[in-house]
C-alpha cells in the first residue's frame, strides 16, 4: 500500500511505548498495532486526531504517500507539456 504510518518514528522521538500511546488515545493496543504495522483499511479522523494530540504532532508525521515501484506516475501516463483537462478542453 502507498500510505506508509511513521507511528514508530513518533513513539520514539516521544520515548512512548504502544500500551502508553493506546491508554492515552482510547483504543485498544491490538487496534493501535494493526494501525502502526500499517495492516489498517481505514483510520478515523477522530482516532487520527487523538494520535496527534498525545503525540503532538501534525497528521502528515503519522502519516505519508510512498509511490509503488512500477507504477505510473502522472509524468508517464500523460505527455510532457500536455494539459489534462476536463473532456472536449
Amino acid at each position: 500500500m502507498p500510505i506508509v504510518v511513521d507511528i514508530d518514528v513518533m513513539l520514539a522521538r516521544r520515548k512512548m511505548s504502544v500500551g502508553e500511546l493506546a491508554d492515552r488515545v482510547g483504543i485498544t493496543p491490538a487496534n493501535l498495532a494493526v494501525l502502526k504495522n500499517g495492516r489498517a483499511k481505514a483510520v478515523r479522523f477522530s482516532t487520527l486526531a487523538a494520535l496527534c494530540e498525545v503525540l503532538t504532532c501534525q497528521p502528515g508525521d503519522l502519516l505519508r504517500w510512498e509511490e509503488a515501484e512500477g507504477a505510473v506516475g502522472a509524468e508517464d501516463a500523460v505527455g510532457a507539456g500536455e494539459t489534462v483537462g476536463a473532456p472536449g478542453e
